[in-house]
């Protein structure tokens, strides 16, 4: 168990050098057109939304270690396959990998380290050690994105050879894991947990954030390298996308690095309901300042792009974690994703339906659905906050 606490920022690390996020969407629009590109990051949504709560299940009754190895060589093959390229079913078929490895991974790393932490009387230091793993990951996507944009100024295709080779590591630390004492109930016993645990308020209202946060914060995911090339269209820089997109995104996981490390301390001044609130009002104004935004320096406000993950999901997992049960702990976290991942994947078809089937996204286009994003976060968020004077979060 301690060994297993060791590993895991190590892990969460591995699992972040996704090198391709400076360049797949220029990758596959290259490839196939903006419209399919949309649809591929859908496709992987759909998948893993298929797959997210049978793999928690799975995870409760099968181990967490057994399905993090399964979630660690499917990453492997995904970005083999997207590194050899190929047709419209087959960038598919990887993206369905990937949906494997997301839903796979979903909510079993983090019941592995609470499960770990319990197991040796530690529990109450869940906070403390989930915020040591995202600052991980922040570290990973930082480096990653800014030598995969690098890379790809080559070769579109070479960042993805290189997460091929970061995956295979964390093949290896999937490997080395071991499981907590596993917890003895019944099928029936596991279901009737789970819903006591979607019927209590605080958790329901985790829930539903988690499944808004969710969603926004990857609307800049999709959107932001289009936006950056519409941006540089018709500049000195326009040729160097790929690199200015790797280090906008090294810069955005660095600022969220230090954010993360004051992130206790505004808690502790403001309290966790404020705090979450202000990183999901964060993470709306940022579609909607991108579709108002105009020339080369608008692409500075990606630069907040984390900064609301980097305030929300570690203590939100540390909140949920000590009120759901071992044997159905996985189950619920991939519930929780599969909602939110249904719920974004809904809208990209959307986006995609209001935009061009051949070559870029318009700029005008791009306006529009970032607009749409911004009102109907607004909405949502206001919601969320009258509910906080039934709810006691904090």
């Amino acid at each position: 168990m301690t060994r297993n606490v060791r590993l895991y920022p190590v892990y969460k690390f591995l699992g972040s050098l996704i090198f391709w996020q400076a360049a797949w969407f220029l990758y596959i629009q290259s490839e196939l057109s903006a419209a399919e590109a949309i649809l591929m990051y859908a496709i992987y949504d759909v998948a893993t939304t298929a797959l997210e709560v049978p793999s928690g299940w799975l995870s409760d009754n099968w181990g967490r270690r057994r399905t993090l190895i399964v979630a660690a060589a499917a990453a492997v093959a995904t970005a083999t396959m997207q590194a050899l390229g190929g047709d419209f079913w087959w960038f598919a078929a990887a993206q369905v990998l990937l949906g494997v490895h997301a839903a796979f991974a979903s909510g079993t790393d983090s019941s592995l380290l609470y499960e770990s932490l319990a197991a040796e009387g530690r529990a109450d230091e869940i906070e403390r050690h989930e915020l040591r793993g995202w600052r991980a990951s922040f570290a990973g996507l930082m480096i990653s994105a800014l030598a995969g944009g690098a890379i790809a100024r080559f070769d579109l295709g070479w960042p993805y050879w290189a997460s091929a080779l970061a995956f295979a590591a964390l093949l290896g630390v999937s490997l080395a894991f071991r499981d907590a004492p596993p917890a003895r109930t019944t099928a029936a016993a596991r279901l009737s947990t789970l819903r006591v645990s979607l019927m209590t308020p605080v958790l329901a209202w985790l829930f539903a954030l988690t499944v808004c946060m969710y969603a926004f914060s990857h609307v800049p995911f999709v959107f932001g390298q289009p936006f950056i090339e519409a941006a540089l269209a018709g500049t000195a820089f326009a040729s160097e996308t790929p690199v200015i997109v790797g280090a906008i995104t090294a810069a955005m996981m660095g600022v969220s690095l230090l954010v993360s490390l004051a992130a206790p301390t505004i808690r502790a001044r403001i309290g966790l309901t404020a705090m979450l609130l202000a990183a999901f009002a964060l993470q709306i104004a940022l579609p909607g300042a991108l579709a108002l935004a105009t020339g080369p320096l608008a692409i500075l406000f990606l630069l907040s792009r984390m900064i609301p993950d980097a305030l929300a999901r570690p203590f939100i997992l540390a909140r949920i974690q000590p009120l759901l049960s071992d044997d159905s702990r996985a189950t619920y976290l991939s519930l929780q994703s599969l909602l939110g991942r249904l719920f974004f994947a809904a809208t990209l078809w959307l986006a995609a339906t209001s935009t061009t089937n051949v070559g870029e996204m318009p700029a005008s286009d791009l306006r529009t659905i970032l607009a749409a994003y911004a009102v109907a976060g607004l909405i949502a968020l206001v919601t969320l906050g009258l509910l906080t004077r039934r709810v006691p979060i904090d």
